[in-house]
């Protein structure tokens, strides 16, 4: 499935935006991740040489721990490598229904178009809107945002160059 990510663009913010919108207590909480945490060094040159590529989409909450963890690497890998992140933000629980996670409104649509179940859910699409891998709350397969999305697009242009073989 593509994407119009012209589309999403309009529905969405830059991780910059996001951080600014964000009221106290959860303002403090996601600037203090953003101004104490180092990138990978390595990573973030890997990163730069492929940012033209790929464009990050999050859902995001600003009541949720992992993504006070994590948006705020979205934004430092974004400033450091200019690679395109953008952000869904506002997402709420719906407690009121059964078979809805999450109340939309305020939650946008495409909480429910992308399946988003936990969040923060990171989406690495392809500048033609392909979903090319996911982190879904954590990095899994490597102990940083910036190496795990480093694992993901060059797996994505390794398995690129392969089909065109």
């Amino acid at each position: 499935m593509n994407v119009n990510l012209s589309e999403i663009r309009k529905k969405t913010v830059s991780p910059k935006q996001y951080l600014d919108s964000l009221e106290e207590p959860f303002h403090e909480k996601f600037l203090t991740r953003k101004q104490t945490y180092t990138l990978n060094r390595e990573a973030v040159n890997q990163l730069k040489k492929v940012a033209d590529n790929c464009v990050i989409v999050a859902f995001s909450a600003e009541w949720c721990k992992d993504c006070a963890m994590n948006i705020p690497v979205l934004a430092l890998i974004s400033e450091a490598t200019g690679l395109e992140v953008r952000i869904f933000g506002g997402l709420k629980k719906d407690s009121l229904s059964q078979t809805r996670k999450w109340r939309i409104p305020p939650s946008p649509q495409e909480a429910e178009t992308f399946q988003v179940d936990k969040i923060p859910l990171i989406i690495v699409f392809d500048k033609e809107g392909k979903d090319i891998g996911r982190i879904i709350e954590n990095p899994r397969e490597k102990p940083t945002m910036e190496e795990e999305l480093v694992k993901i697009i060059l797996e994505w242009q390794q398995q690129t160059l392969t089909a065109k073989r």
